[in-house]
C-alpha cells in the first residue's frame, strides 16, 4: 500500500447543519472519528486534500490534531443526491498491525480470450470486501480475464488473494461474464416480433366503399 496519507484536522465544537454547511462553504468536509475503545470525535478535513488523496488510491489516513496523530482507515463515505461530492467522512483508529474488512476496487486485466471469439466482457461488480492488515491494504484487486472464453464467468472464489488476506464478500460473487455480442436486428424482424393488436369485442367496422355500395 502507498504511505499513509498524513491530514490535519479541526474539531467540530457545533455539528448543526447551518454549521456543517459553512464549512462545506469553506472547503472542509465534516468527519467523525472513533474506535480503539476512545470516544468518538467530530472533526473536519481540508476537503481538496482528502480527495486528493482518495483519488490517489489512499485508504490509510494519520489524522493530525495539534500535536496529536492518530492513524486511521476510512469505514465510509457519504455523497451528495447526485452521488458526486462527499459530504461525510467514517474514520476508524487502528493499530498497522491489525486485521480489518475493508472494500476493495477490482481492476481487470489482460485481453480477454472470448474477444477474439466475438465475444464481450462485462463486468458484474467493481470491488470485494476482503479481510487483512492495515498495512497490507491493497490499491485494488487484480483479476486476469486473459483466459475467458465466451461463455465463462468469473466469481470471487476464483480469484486468489495474496498470503494474509480472507475474501469476506460471498464466494459466489458473480464477477465478469463473457458472452456472444447480439446482431442489431433489422427493423422487419422488430415489427414481426411485435404482438398483434388485440381485437376489441363489441368494436364496429366501418363498411368499405363496396361494401356500401352493395347494399344500395
Amino acid at each position: 500500500m502507498k504511505k499513509t496519507l498524513l491530514l490535519k484536522a479541526e474539531i467540530r465544537e457545533h455539528t448543526g447543519s447551518n454549521t456543517v454547511r459553512k464549512m462545506r462553504e469553506q472547503g472542509r468536509i465534516p468527519a467523525i472519528m472513533y474506535g480503539h475503545k476512545k470516544g468518538s470525535e467530530a472533526i473536519s478535513l481540508d476537503a481538496h486534500n482528502f480527495v486528493e488523496g482518495l483519488h490517489h488510491g489512499q485508504r490509510l489516513i494519520d489524522v493530525q490534531i495539534g500535536k496529536k496523530k492518530e492513524k486511521t482507515i476510512i469505514k465510509e463515505l457519504q455523497y451528495d443526491y447526485l452521488g458526486k461530492n462527499i459530504i461525510h467522512v467514517d474514520l476508524m483508529r487502528v493499530n498497522v498491525t491489525e486485521m480489518v474488512k475493508v472494500t476493495v476496487p477490482i481492476e481487470l486485466k489482460g485481453t480477454a480470450a472470448g474477444t477474439h471469439e466475438s465475444g464481450i466482457i462485462e463486468e458484474q461488480t467493481d470491488r470485494l470486501e476482503i479481510e487483512c492488515k492495515v498495512s497490507d491494504i491493497p490499491e485494488t484487486i487484480v483479476v486476469s480475464v486473459k483466459d475467458v472464453h465466451v461463455g465463462d464467468t468469473l466469481h470471487a472464489r476464483d480469484i486468489e488473494l495474496p498470503d494474509g488476506m480472507n475474501l469476506i464478500s460471498s464466494p459466489e460473487t458473480l464477477l465478469v461474464t463473457c458472452h456472444l455480442v447480439a446482431a442489431a436486428k433489422s427493423t422487419e424482424e422488430v415489427e414481426d416480433e411485435m404482438p398483434a393488436a388485440p381485437e376489441v369485442i363489441g368494436e364496429t367496422k366501418e363498411p368499405d366503399a363496396d361494401e356500401a355500395q352493395e347494399k344500395k
